[in-house]
């Protein structure tokens, strides 16, 4: 039996109707939510338990300042550096062996104890003088060497810096190139003939420098990504308006056997000092893939004590910063995105000064471990607090 073929616009009106059926069935949303999902790993954190190191001194050093930490797969082993200005001794960095629970009911983290120590060499072989250093960040390059971060404090001379050191003996190798609007400007012309000139302030502001660093290395002979943070923003870069939040610096470094390469540069954005927070900065990175996907803790103090958030950040669709001077006279860039893992206050105990995290051995239920610390500045009233938590990707 012959059917009847549909008008000529009819035919168009159902077309189009079975290309938005098609449409709303096949298709990828592109609302902002899942954009959102497409940008970011699903990653969440367990809190499992706390384990406070007791006081002590370790072939007759303070163990304390802990500011860092980086995990060593291969011989089970963590690092920590103090940052301590060669105060109270001179500037070094722990070996830690970190005892967890066998039972794959409570992984619990049992026991800290430190088995090892290095003194860091300056560039001429000795340890650093008082006050000449303020060691912040450690990372492992896989070459039985080890980055460490200055923070750089400018009422001291501090210049921030990125170098690297022999894990053994703690002997000065190299050093990253810092570009120089992260160093402080002059104060006046160096031209005693004319009167000073005004400038703009520049560089990293008052213990405000590096000091989130982590490394991502495939292959032992390979070259290797070095990603670094400051913590808070450049002089040149700041707001004044606090309770925005501020734009922070984050370079991507390639390292191998030649010169070291920035090979770009970032705007990562801290979050704002809303009271009772009078101090925030970005205090470590971690990488959870080769993808352009971190997690950062941004640690937090105020009237209400310490607090600190983890968030995962995804560098993907960045503004490369390398050539702006002045977040100020460059106001649109695409900043680094970040979405919130955890808020550590929900947690229910007292937290410290938390600096230190990373990615640490699997646990006994098959888990995937993370582990912070905090700093505790030297002080009686405070301590240093390691916290375990499950980290999960799904």
């Amino acid at each position: 039996m012959n059917k009847k073929m549909p008008s000529p616009k009819n035919f168009w009106k159902l077309l189009i109707g079975i290309c938005l059926v098609f449409l709303a069935t096949f298709c990828i949303d592109y609302s902002p939510a899942s954009a959102s999902d497409r940008t970011f790993l699903n990653v969440s954190l367990d809190f499992i338990n706390e384990y406070k190191l007791p006081k002590q001194k370790f072939e007759n050093t303070p163990v304390g300042g802990l500011s860092c930490l980086a995990y060593d797969r291969i011989d089970d082993i963590f690092y920590a550096v103090s940052d301590d200005r060669s105060e109270f001794a001179p500037a070094r960095f722990y070996a830690l062996k970190l005892k967890f629970s066998p039972q794959k009911e409570q992984p619990n983290l049992e026991n800290v104890e430190v088995i090892g120590m290095d003194f860091l060499k300056d560039k001429t072989g000795n340890t650093y003088p008082n006050g000449e250093v303020d060691p912040e960040g450690i990372a492992l390059t896989g070459d039985r060497t080890v980055l460490i971060s200055s923070e750089g404090v400018t009422s001291n001379g501090i210049a921030p810096f990125i170098d690297e050191f022999d894990l053994v003996s703690g002997k000065w190798l190299r050093s990253l190139p810092i570009p120089p609007r992260y160093f402080r400007s002059p104060e006046k012309n160096d031209d005693a003939r004319t009167e000073p000139k005004t400038q703009e302030p520049q560089g990293v502001k008052e213990s405000l420098g590096f000091e989130a660093l982590t490394v991502i290395r495939d292959s032992i002979g390979d070259p290797y990504r070095v990603f670094a943070i400051i913590e808070n923003a450049l002089a040149q870069d700041t707001q004044p308006d606090t309770q925005q939040p501020s734009e922070s610096r984050f370079l991507h470094y390639l390292v191998g056997n030649i010169a070291p390469l920035i090979v770009a540069e970032h705007l990562y954005p801290v979050e704002a000092m809303t009271p009772p927070v009078n101090q925030i900065g970005v205090n470590k990175l971690v990488a959870i893939d080769r993808g352009g996907h971190f997690l950062t803790l941004e640690r937090s103090n105020g009237t209400a004590g310490f607090n600190a958030k983890i968030w995962q950040i995804a560098t993907g669709s960045a503004t490369d910063t390398s050539s702006i001077k002045s977040f100020r006279v460059s106001p649109n860039v695409r900043a680094i995105r970040k979405k919130l893992v955890l808020d550590l206050s929900t947690l229910g105990i007292k937290l410290d000064n938390l600096e230190g995290m990373a990615i640490g051995p699997r646990l006994a239920d098959g888990s995937q471990s993370l582990i912070l610390v905090s700093d505790d500045n030297f002080s009686e009233n405070q301590f240093t607090q390691f916290l375990l938590f499950r980290l999960s990707r799904n």
